[in-house]
């Protein structure tokens, strides 16, 4: 089964439902999905005798603060057996939890572990759910477009003491504005 077949059988055979909207592309096929559907959907594409996709690849998010569900968490998935990629996309917002793939691929626990880490965005009885690339004491997000670009915590050396002090900041930050487009893609000039 080719690629473009792999995507056509998909997008028959899943409940809509399931899967707002489907795209293939010469790097592999994407959907988007609710996240309510997300632990059934990443079922199906790991069990059904077509799909057999028994990778993940990784766990990654991104932050639009402009949307209203701000944060996009995707799951880059590859099966062998058909020799095809797999991209699936949720949104979540700072409120939204979603259902951990923990039990359908061991390696999502650390995944998971860095998207909560890095942008906030929390996983229902994830079973290991603590930071994984900051420190225990860090406040926020790193990842996060609204952190301030200085963090929340100076830390410097204090010579009258002989010791390194934490203090922390106060400084008003400006709305920064994201250009999201690619500088990679090309520009059609009309």
């Amino acid at each position: 089964m080719d690629n473009q077949s792999f995507f056509k059988y998909s997008w028959e055979t899943l409940p809509k439902k399931w899967v707002k909207k489907m795209e293939r592309s010469e790097h592999g096929n994407r959907s988007d999905t609710n996240s309510d559907y997300l632990f059934q959907l990443l079922c199906f594409l790991k069990f059904h005798t077509y799909t057999r996709v028994q990778v993940l690849i990784d766990i990654c998010g991104v932050d639009y603060p402009s949307r209203k569900r701000r944060f996009e968490v995707v799951y880059n998935l590859l099966s062998t057996r058909y020799n095809s990629r797999i991209r699936v996309q949720t949104s979540a917002d700072e409120v939204t939890r979603i259902f951990p793939v923990v039990s359908l691929f061991p390696s999502a626990g650390r995944w998971e572990r860095e998207v909560w880490d890095m942008f906030g965005v929390s996983f229902i009885n994830h079973p290991d759910l603590r930071r994984i690339l900051t420190d225990y004491g860090f406040e926020g997000h790193p990842l996060r477009k609204d952190l301030p670009l200085s963090g929340y915590v100076e830390v410097r050396y204090d010579d009258p003491e002989k010791r390194v002090v934490s203090e922390p900041i106060e400084m008003t930050q400006e709305f920064r504005y994201f250009d999201f487009a690619s500088p990679w893609e090309q520009r059609s000039d009309g």
